[in-house]
């Protein structure tokens, strides 16, 4: 087996498990459909392509950084009618990092990497409006270890203000949760399993989640300045 750990940090995230309707809400933390939904997109994959090998991967997250719930109000129009849309309301984390890993076979394992490092799929955090502010993969995948160690010795990617105050904000650990073993009873239970993103008809299964806690690991160093959108635009000429 092997673990690919991803960074996930940007301005804003949205995790949604229940959302229905004009409610859209956010989960504390990643959900697996979100993020294999990530990977799906990074591979190029259509909305209607088999997932059974990306939802039979093990799947987990540390909360770096919990970020602050933040409610967006939303009104909207038909531009050729003018017709109004039902009001919604959209929840979002903000300034959250977390480091959500996958653990599967090599060659799948290796062939999500390579997909990351040069996706078809513009990858963005659970919406489209939310796009990483780092680069995604925390190096290649890493063979013959656990998932569960891997986050655990993952160094923390808090923000360097957050660890500022990691003395009040995360009291020497961080809290992981990963996918529960069968046979065991879940701490919870999420609808985040995907089955198919088909949008004529998207479904969900239910995953038992346990969590535990971490100590807190030594820090890495500072990420270089990432844009998500580098290289799809040409760089503007010169006038000087």
């Amino acid at each position: 087996m092997s673990v690919l750990l991803l960074r996930l940090a940007g301005p804003l995230q949205a995790w949604g498990s229940t959302s229905r309707f004009t409610r859209r809400t956010t989960e504390n933390a990643p959900t697996k459909s979100g993020v294999l939904g990530l990977l799906a997109a990074a591979q190029g994959r259509s909305r209607d392509a088999d997932l059974a090998d990306l939802a039979a991967l093990e799947f987990g997250v540390r909360i770096d950084q919990p970020g602050t719930r933040l409610r967006d109000f939303q009104t909207a129009h038909h531009g050729d009618t003018d017709k109004a849309m039902p009001l919604s309301e959209r929840f979002y984390l903000a300034d959250a990092v977390f480091v959500a890993g996958v653990a599967g076979t090599p060659g799948l394992i290796d062939a999500l990497y390579e997909a990351l490092l040069d996706p078809v799929f513009l990858p963005y955090l659970g919406r489209r409006s939310c796009p990483p502010s780092r680069p995604i993969p925390l190096g290649p995948p890493q063979a013959d270890i656990r998932l569960e160690d891997a986050l655990r010795e993952a160094a923390w990617e808090a923000s360097d203000w957050y660890r500022a105050e990691g003395s009040q904000s995360a009291p020497g650990r961080l809290e992981v949760l990963l996918d529960c073993p069968a046979g065991q009873a879940p701490d919870i239970a999420l609808r985040d399993l995907p089955l198919s993103f088909d949008p004529r008809h998207r479904r969900y299964g239910l995953r038992g989640l346990r969590g535990s806690h971490v100590p807190l690991p030594g820090t890495r160093a500072a990420a270089p300045p990432h844009d998500p959108t580098d290289g799809l635009f040409p760089a503007a000429p010169r006038t000087d």
